[in-house]
């Protein structure tokens, strides 16, 4: 019996590496992006019953696992406050050097409100530099306003 979405999730992962996958199948089995995909495969999104159908198929998932797949997850999946993980780590300390930055500039240019992370969408590429190959991340999100009442 899988007992929460983090067994399904490490499930996919075991399947992923024995199998010699990609998060790119994966997507392409969903339609979706590979970022959606992913995030999705880790426990962060809820897949349709045709999407879930085909991750069960892709990586060999039981019945049980697709249904779990299809449920709304707890979304979150750091376990501490401060990431360990150097990669994760990075991330955060954009997050907190560059966050008071980006938090003026969207207020300065839109006005009082956020960045959706529910109408969201990311890229990431490979960028070619000679001088090392870089990361290229691209964060969208809808602008939504503060509402006075």
């Amino acid at each position: 019996m899988i007992m929460n979405r983090d067994e399904v999730s490490a499930m996919l992962v075991a399947s992923k590496v024995a199998k010699g996958l990609t998060w790119a199948q994966a997507a392409e089995a969903t339609g979706l992006s590979k970022e959606w995909t992913t995030a999705g495969c880790l426990g962060q999104m809820a897949f349709s019953k045709a999407q879930a159908e085909s991750l069960g198929t892709l990586f060999g998932l039981p019945d049980e696992a697709i249904a779990w797949l299809q449920i709304a997850p707890y979304k979150g999946s750091l376990p501490t406050a401060v990431p360990s993980d150097p990669l994760i780590y990075r991330w955060y300390e954009i997050v907190n050097v560059y966050g008071s930055t980006i938090k003026e500039l969207i207020h300065e240019e839109f006005g009082d409100g956020i960045m959706s992370a529910i109408d969201f969408s990311m890229d990431i590429k490979r960028e070619a530099d000679p001088k090392g190959d870089r990361v290229n991340v691209v964060l969208s999100g809808k602008f939504l306003p503060y509402k006075s009442y």
